[in-house]
């Protein structure tokens, strides 16, 4: 289920009701306290929502009849149930149908799902300028990842005219307010000065503020920052660090990175057992053909022994370090 916080747009106690029943049914929401379902919950004999078995075919249910009565959270609730097919047969029509009914109320969240569906033509037909319009909806409520989405169109010249400005302006919203692809998009974007002002320190910045949130890409860009000395004083243990925690989330090009840094031995001691067992795993999660030239030429200093070692612990660590799915 969407991370979603109800925003209180129901009128009346009935609508309410049905939200609160419904989150309760689904997956026992005690945490829904925007809708002051404590109080809702109470009247239904649990205050903290346990006891009640979960049903996503009931919470569909009590969706839908706030739905009906032109609640704009019940219209998005049951317009995602229809979208994961949770609850209810899988119907991407209908979910755009109800997507549209709660954006139409200005619902910010169906504003950006909505806007998705006309940028991948999943239910409705594609149409990117409709997509950048309900986006710009949904940015101009300060909805991060509508502003993110916004800004790629603009940097990408896609529903929208290409403008290397504007896309900047839009990913320094989502940035300001701790998107960590917008601090991405706008540290790279002060990496490379497109759209504003080359500035390498403020494109470690805003690597630093993503990375703090655990965004994989960031942690190859700062290690990239810091094995170049580009915006940050040139550090190989910190490249190393940086480099680590990429790979270790899955990124293939960080998993080359590293496995070229054993071979080299540049921050860390060399070792050719662990160039090739990270060479490995950056090779069977889609690496470059690069990272297989090196891991071939770390696994020619190997003996036999030590190269099964290491083929064992590729293994193990291409099971452990997958990107994300």
């Amino acid at each position: 289920m969407i991370g979603f916080i109800v925003k209180n747009r129901c009128k009346g106690y009935a609508c309410s009701l049905f939200l609160a029943l419904g989150f309760l049914q689904l997956a026992n929401y005690a945490h829904a306290q925007d809708l002051t379902t404590s109080q809702r919950m109470a009247e239904q004999g649990n205050a903290d929502g346990t006891g009640v078995a979960r049903d996503p075919q009931q919470a569909v249910a009590w969706y839908r009849k706030a739905a009906e009565q032109g609640n704009s959270d019940g219209q998005f609730l049951l317009g995602d149930s229809y979208s994961t097919g949770t609850g209810v047969a899988q119907d991407a029509q209908q979910a755009v149908f109800w997507f549209r009914k709660a954006a139409e109320q200005g619902h910010a969240d169906a504003q950006v799902l909505l806007g998705k569906r006309y940028a991948t033509g999943e239910g409705v037909a594609q149409d990117n300028k409709q997509a950048v319009a309900w986006y710009r909806k949904a940015a101009e409520q300060g909805n991060t990842d509508a502003q993110v989405l916004l800004g790629n169109k603009y940097a990408t010249g896609t529903g929208v005219a290409q403008d290397a400005q504007q896309a900047v302006f839009w990913f320094r919203k989502a940035a300001e307010q701790g998107n960590s692809y917008g601090q991405l998009f706008l540290g790279d974007r002060y990496s490379t000065g497109t759209g504003v002002a080359q500035d390498a320190q403020q494109a470690v910045f805003w690597f630093r503020k993503a990375a703090e949130q655990g965004h994989a890409e960031a942690h190859l860009f700062l290690g990239d920052s810091y094995a170049k000395g580009k915006g940050v004083a040139q550090n190989d243990k910190l490249a190393v660090a940086w480099y680590r925690k990429a790979a270790e989330q899955g990124n293939a090009e960080a998993q080359s990175k590293l496995g070229a840094i054993y071979f080299l031995g540049k921050g860390v001691p060399q070792d050719n057992g662990m160039a090739y067992v990270w060479l490995s795993v950056a090779v069977a999660n889609g690496g470059s053909s690069e990272a297989t030239k090196v891991r071939d030429l770390a696994a020619k200093k190997l003996s036999n022994g030590q190269l099964e070692i290491s083929q064992k612990l590729a293994g193990q660590y291409f099971e452990k370090y997958q990107p994300p799915r």
